[in-house]
């Protein structure tokens, strides 16, 4: 092989690889490539190779420098997985700028959550952490911009969620709703309220947002409400959304007891026909049946589970469960909260039989028993007496009692007919609700980080959590098929197998078992969680090299992936 300037008349010359070979005793010629868009220094590197040179210049070491390296894995594999799931389809065309801006906030929102200030800078050219704004080719992105593509969002998310609702959701399928709440960093969005706060922050205002999810706990939609919103009034907006924006004629609707009450049977689901339920009674009611004789010990002598009927449950199903467990834990506890109430009660007696400034005034001495029979949850068990000078109280022995010999049962409430439903089935179905927890968990402290809350305006808040679910919704898949390298269980079939019933505890599987045992795979991998495996992916870095031979342009290299990150690319069925 030999390099061939040709004449080009009033072009520049071609520059030509090409062979010379030998057939029927005539040489010949024929071309190989066209290297006229070679640099000169390039072309004359591989004359002097196919002459026989063995050293072209400095040293390999001395030839390059490396002059940026950008993590890169967890953005391919991310970026990959949002692209499968067709995430990026779900958005307005014609709109590719706020679309790539979008789709950076929910990949950042996995990779590293952050505020819009410090994800513009991960994405800004100068600053960036990471090969994310690179794949999405924004070159250069400013806060600002961020809250434009916020704004821009937030009108579509009706649409997403249809489209969501129509790949997870199916007439007559079941359907998880929960509420959580969350704190803000300020006092001037009006979304912001003082309620109850489940994040244990005292005197923040506080936000509230319902998440849909479908059997498995995929998330579906999600409702942002002022913080002051009670669970209860969020009913009729999701039962409305199935059967209006998702047209669903039948699903089966599963909430928690404090949100399906009673009254929101009556007045938002027993109206709209098709929509069937399954919750669960409370305390009040629990006390009842038993007062009546209905609700019995004796009732799970055989099994740990029974159907049973009330008048005041007309036309629905009532399957008692007796978990022994729960049961022993309720029995431990009860002692020391109660023991607890008691120390505290009686610093209040203390105070007011004090000789110097000792307490007096019904209303002072009400204030520290109220914050103390609050504190413990115990002022039902406990008989006080405040008088302008004094203060006493006793143990009311027979409610006490009582309370103990309902441990450990709870009551799951449906109208699904039988036929439909059995009451195993209506029992695991109410448990499935923890996969909604789960979810809360994710976009709360392990992973999303939906708090706090810094936003002002309502809709910027309603983008900014509508941002997170999504993220989770990636979050999601992701960790489906990186099961088996997580200590997540995988083989939720043989878990089933080995839990002798649906009221008892949730078994792991042996193969789940034995991950958390050996912290390691059955091909040898080491076991992640989902962060730490980001952070293993991450560690394929993209380079960006630049020959010592000015002449020679700038390339990127990718970091060769080690068995565990080639595992991870394919269970999720991404390249990088």
């Amino acid at each position: 092989m030999y390099v061939a300037v040709v004449p080009n008349r009033n072009s520049p010359p071609a520059i030509l690889l090409r062979e010379s070979f030998r057939e029927n005793g005539k040489v010949h010629n024929r071309t190989i490539a066209n290297l006229s868009h070679w640099p000169p220094g390039k072309v004359a590197a591989l004359r002097a190779v196919l002459k026989g040179a063995t050293a072209l210049g400095a040293p390999l070491p001395e030839a390059f420098d490396i002059v940026r390296s950008r993590p890169h894995g967890h953005v391919a594999v991310i970026l990959g997985t949002l692209r499968k799931l067709h995430l990026d389809r779900l958005f307005e065309k014609h709109a590719d700028r706020n679309r790539d801006l979008v789709l950076a906030m929910i990949a950042a929102r996995v990779l590293e959550p952050a505020s819009k200030l410090a994800t513009s800078r991960a994405l800004h050219p100068d600053t960036l952490s990471s090969t994310l704004g690179e794949s999405l080719h924004l070159d250069s992105v400013t806060e600002d911009e961020l809250y434009e593509a916020m704004d821009w969002l937030l009108p579509q998310q009706a649409g997403i969620e249809d489209d969501l609702a129509k790949r997870h959701l199916a007439e007559g399928s079941l359907v998880l709703y929960d509420l959580t709440s969350t704190y803000f960093e300020g006092r001037h969005c009006p979304l912001g309220k003082l309620g109850h706060s489940r994040d244990d922050q005292k005197g923040k205002l506080q936000v509230v947002f319902g998440l849909l999810t479908n059997a498995e706990g995929c998330p579906v939609a999600v409702e942002v409400y002022a913080g002051n919103t009670s669970d209860p009034k969020t009913v009729s907006d999701q039962v409305t959304k199935l059967r209006q924006r998702f047209g669903l004629q039948r699903v089966i609707l599963v909430g928690d007891r404090g949100m399906i009450t009673s009254a929101r049977l009556r007045e938002d689901l027993k109206p709209a026909t098709g929509i069937d339920w399954i919750t669960a009674l409370r305390a009040p009611a629990i006390k009842k049946l038993a007062s009546d004789g209905v609700l019995q010990l004796s009732l799970f002598d055989s099994r740990d589970l029974a159907e049973i009927t009330h008048p005041d449950f007309p036309g629905e199903r009532l399957v008692a469960c007796y978990n022994p467990l729960l049961a022993e834990e309720r029995a431990r506890k009860r002692p020391e909260l109660l023991a607890a109430t008691e120390k505290e009660l009686e610093k209040i007696a203390a105070a007011t039989r004090r000789k110097k400034r000792p307490l007096r005034g019904k209303q002072n001495i009400g204030l520290r028993a109220g914050k103390v029979l609050n504190r413990y949850k115990m002022g039902k068990h406990f008989q006080v007496q405040i008088e302008d000078d004094g203060f006493t109280y006793t143990r009311k022995q027979a409610n006490i009692e009582k309370e103990e010999s309902l441990d450990g049962i709870y009551v799951i409430r449906t109208n699904v007919p039988a036929e439909a439903l059995s009451s195993e089935q209506a029992v695991h179905n109410y448990k499935s609700l923890s996969g909604v927890e789960r979810a809360f968990r994710s976009l709360k402290t392990v992973d999303l980080h939906v708090r706090p809350i810094h936003h002002r305006q309502p809709d910027r808040v309603r983008a900014h959590i509508f941002l997170c679910m999504l993220a989770y919704y990636v979050e999601w898949h992701m960790r489906k098929n990186l099961a088996p390298l997580l200590f997540d269980d995988e083989d939720k079939i043989a878990a089933e197998k080995l839990r002798v019933s649906v009221v008892a505890p949730a078994q792991r599987s042996p193969s789940a078992q034995a991950k958390a045992l050996t912290r390691r795979t059955p091909d040898d991998l080491p076991v992640h969680s989902f962060q730490t495996l980001l952070g293993d992916l991450a560690t394929i870095v993209s380079n960006r090299v630049q020959p010592k031979d000015a002449s020679t342009p700038a390339f990127d290299i990718i970091t060769v992936p080690t068995p565990l990150q080639r595992r991870a690319l394919e269970l999720l069925q991404v390249s990088l």
